[in-house]
């Protein structure tokens, strides 16, 4: 491979942070070559440094973090040759934008919510000296029209809020596709998506490479992901690159053990899929809920957004009923903007009803006063795929949070962290910081705060959204074992037919409408089957 071919280089990259707690050597020593017009992967558990590779590449890295090796860029034109690492001011903000740019795993910790998107994709522009406003609006349109969004003269006055998930990744990707740069670097951008739009943003990155001319380099957990779309693959485990090649050669003949693990991890047709408590025993999906009483129950439910600029109100939600037995696994699944993450904000009392009716622990949501329903939020335990938790807070902290809320001794409040930590495997992380750990780490954090109130009702919407697949099983583990052992009822949100397959129960929704509602008759394998069929169909 000649020089003329590469567009990125880098070689022996240290990225360590250094915190009052010691050093963390997040990346140590990892090279690799990217060639132009291209698509390479990065694969790796949460923590094995593969998204701080990927924001070294543009030095996008805390105060506390620290870089040496050497990171080199090319241009589109191949006339010029950036040193990434000496870059600062002017020269690096040039750099970000117009000849690297990145898409990140959650798009709602990039768009702004005050402002339109229209607004948000010409700022680029504007940063990067477009001044006529005609022209930055026509070249936002045009650039949202590439990428998907319909009506988009229109939509380009839109809020982020206004978008579904799928199409919200789809503006951050035409935020950095505006500038036409020569290496897009894409951290988990099908993260939390549901499987009709990881594809379709997955051939979003294929036009970035095919009509935009772009070179990509991709991060994921998902080896799924990788043999789709990526030509090359470097597989990283705790700092280290422990192998590198073709996706043929990695997938058909790995080398390394790492590698032959995470491969062994990715669900195939025909395999049995079981779920194991914590001490591996199977656990029964076929236990008889049906005649418990409800926990939740929906007439008619509805929920609209307003609308805004002149807009007509969006209906998310559209007359729908169904009801929930106590000690259920409940799964609400659908494509994006089909009204499942809507659903089930609603039953844990973080979205207002609009119409109809939904009762949630005996309390009526439609027109209820936050007073009346107060009681009932300890009664509720809330997993969500974005974590929020505080970074000025330790670990052990954040855990201990809810019972801190309610007034519980200090010696309570240890006790249960200790435990839901042990359970989770991250009692060496107490004293940490959130921004210290990796997103894998960060959900399990999450869980365990959720847990630790003992909540009647557990909402998880895309718990497992994050997290590769060996801290999804965790997650799956014990959100299966306070079920089966303990009689919690758990609403899910989720898009991973894997995850919907431990279910008991699945309502399929589709633009706010129940399409149908799915029994796990059992054998959870051909349940799996089944919701992948369905899943296909939409």
């Amino acid at each position: 491979m000649s020089e003329n071919d590469v567009i990125l280089k880098v070689n022996g990259l240290k990225t360590y942070f250094y915190q009052a707690s010691g050093v963390s050597k997040a990346v140590d020593g990892v090279s690799f070559t990217l060639k132009k017009g291209t698509t390479m992967g990065i694969v790796g558990e949460s923590g094995s440094g593969k998204s701080v590779t990927a924001r070294s590449i543009i030095k996008l890295l805390p105060e506390t973090a620290t870089t040496s090796g050497a990171i080199y860029l090319s241009n589109r034109e191949g006339n010029e040759q950036l040193d990434v690492l000496s870059l600062s001011g002017e020269d690096l903000r040039r750099m970000r934008g117009s000849e690297a740019a990145m898409v990140f795993q959650e798009p709602n910790s990039v768009l702004n919510p005050v402002y339109t998107i229209g607004w948000q994709i010409e700022e680029g522009l504007r940063a990067h000296g477009m001044k006529d406003k005609k022209e930055r609006r026509a070249k936002a349109i045009d650039i949202l029209k590439k990428v998907g969004i319909p009506e988009a003269e229109t939509r380009i006055d839109y809020y982020p809020h206004q978008f579904s998930g799928g199409q919200k990744q789809r503006i951050v990707i035409a935020m950095a596709l505006v500038l036409n740069p020569g290496l897009i670097l894409a951290d988990e951008p099908t993260t939390a998506l549901d499987v009709t739009v990881q594809a379709e943003i997955l051939d979003l990155l294929r036009l970035a490479r095919d009509e935009f001319d772009a070179s990509v380099l991709i991060i994921t957990h998902n080896m799924g992901v990788i043999a789709d779309i990526a030509d090359q693959v470097v597989v990283m485990y705790r700092g280290h690159v422990v192998e590198q090649g073709d996706v043929e050669s990695i997938f058909y003949h790995p080398s390394h053990p790492y590698t032959q693990r995470l491969l062994a991890a990715v669900p195939r047709i025909g395999q049995k899929l079981v779920v194991r408590d914590v001490d591996g025993k199977p656990i029964d999906r076929t236990s008889d809920w049906h005649d418990e009483p409800l926990a939740v129950e929906a007439k008619g439910l509805t929920i609209t957004y307003p609308g805004h600029l002149m807009q007509p109100d969006f209906v998310a939600v559209d007359g729908i009923d169904f009801a929930i037995h106590r000690s259920e696994v409940l799964g609400l699944v659908g494509e994006s903007g089909s009204g499942k993450s809507t659903t089930g904000r609603a039953i844990a009392g973080l979205q207002k009803v609009s119409g109809g009716s939904l009762n949630v622990l005996g309390v009526e949501m439609n027109g209820v006063r936050e007073r009346d329903f107060k009681p009932k939020r300890a009664d509720i335990g809330f997993v969500f795929q974005d974590f929020y938790l505080m970074d000025s807070l330790s670990v052990r902290e954040n855990i201990m949070l809810p019972k801190i809320l309610d007034k519980k001794s200090a010696k309570e409040c240890m006790e249960e962290s200790q435990k839901y930590a042990e359970q989770f495997g991250i009692t060496h992380l107490m004293n940490k910081k959130p921004y210290e750990l990796s997103g894998g780490e960060k959900q399990r954090v999450a869980i365990s705060r959720a847990l630790i109130n003992n909540p009647d009702l557990i909402l998880a919407d895309e718990p497992t959204g994050n997290l590769d697949s060996k801290s999804g099983d965790v997650v799956i583990h014990t959100l299966s074992h306070i079920n089966r052992e303990l009689g919690k009822t758990i609403v899910m949100v989720t898009h991973d037919p894997k995850m919907a397959s431990y279910c008991s129960r699945l309502i399929l929704l589709k633009d706010g409408m129940i399409l149908e509602d799915m029994r796990n008759g059992g054998d959870q394998e051909a349940f799996y089957q089944e919701i992948l069929g369905k899943m296909k169909e939409l």
